[in-house]
């Protein structure tokens, strides 16, 4: 059985500038664009050090003084990486030349309204915009989606994200101060996905709480499902605070369908940032035939090979070969228009029992 695992890339890889140097552009960004032999043309943070370490560690010849400097050096065909906070997404985008191409790291924006602003002002600006939602991109879902487009496993009815794990939230410390962040931030990722293969929900139900040991933050613990109506079932269970070794974390995706399923384990986020190794196991139903689970090695994972994908998008859309990213900033308002719908599902609360 041959499965598809990689994304298209464009043929004409188009220049980039990266704006950001923080953990994610040296963990992922670099590492994919080195994989892919994409060229970074210089790179600006406000932290000029941070700008100057990270130039240095990936051979990129131009670390920019400030933005005016960035637009200036900057080649008329790149593509602006952006990777910053959701808060600073929009002041960003503001000082960008009119048609340019851009990606920009996820969420977008805080909220649903600040999504909403971002993408006016793309429209507004004929911005060629993307936002980073890299896992609909990650060599095992694209090996999912394969399998589920070929009809190997009929019709998809079930799609379960279960992620039981320690996650290390003092590597991200902008996260302590902000009032939303598991969803925000993680699980947006797993919205995202189910929404590349399911479309929109009809509504989302939702709690997300907190954790006696990492109180310091708003959230870390979620349950969601996504409602698909009578015969399709898709939910969200998350608990970072599962800090009792490793022998019973999980991290899975499981795809069920009429006639078979798929069970992803996505290793990076189990003894994270070292991680464990993938899995992905699969079964196909035979007539008169006990169904038989077998596993197909799958090359490259969600760090950093994910992110490939993301930025083809933008680079295939610059040189005409799609019409837009399918990541794009109109298809990832739907994504943050769930957020949302989770955040007001989880204040408002559950139906309390009455006798």
């Amino acid at each position: 059985m041959i499965i598809e695992t990689n994304s298209p890339l464009p043929e004409h890889a188009r220049p980039i500038i990266s704006i950001g140097a923080g953990g994610i552009v040296n963990d992922a960004h670099m590492p994919a664009y080195k994989l892919a032999g994409f060229w970074v043309a210089g790179i600006y943070d406000l932290d000029r050090e941070k700008a100057l370490q990270t130039a240095a560690k990936f051979d990129i010849p131009l670390v920019y003084y400030n933005m005016e400097d960035m637009l200036n050096r900057s080649p008329r065909s790149a593509i602006f990486d952006v990777a910053v906070p959701g808060s600073a997404i929009l002041p960003v985008l503001k000082q960008l030349p009119e048609g340019a191409f851009v990606l920009m790291q996820k969420p977008m924006g805080d909220n649903l309204e600040m999504a909403k602003e971002i993408l006016a002002l793309c429209r507004e600006k004929k911005l060629t915009a993307a936002v980073n939602f890299q896992l609909r991109y990650a060599p095992f879902i694209n090996a999912a989606r394969h399998i589920i487009q070929q009809g190997l496993i009929g019709d998809l009815l079930d799609i379960e994200f279960n992620v039981n794990v320690y996650t290390p939230w003092h590597l991200w410390k902008f996260l302590y101060t902000l009032p939303r962040v598991e969803i925000l931030y993680h699980s947006i990722h797993y919205i995202d996905t189910v929404r590349s293969f399911l479309g929109n929900p009809e509504g989302i139900y939702a709690r997300t709480i907190q954790h006696p040991g990492m109180a310091e933050l708003a959230s870390v613990r979620t349950s969601m499902i996504m409602d698909y109506g009578n015969t399709v079932r898709a939910t969200i269970l998350t608990n970072h605070n599962h800090d009792f070794g490793l022998q019973q974390q999980q991290s899975y995706i499981k795809l069920e369908g009429t006639k078979g399923a798929i069970k992803i384990k996505m290793g990076v986020l189990m003894n994270y940032p070292e991680g464990v190794p993938d899995s992905f196991e699969y079964v196909f139903s035979e007539k008169n035939k006990q169904p038989v689970w077998k596993t197909l090695d799958i090359a490259g994972g969600w760090f950093p090979h994910a992110f490939i994908g993301s930025m083809s998008q933008v680079m295939l859309a610059a040189e005409g070969a799609i019409e837009r990213p399918d990541n794009s900033v109109e298809d990832a308002i739907y994504t943050m228009a769930c957020v949302e719908a989770a955040y007001e599902s989880s204040a408002c609360g559950g139906i309390r029992p009455v006798v």
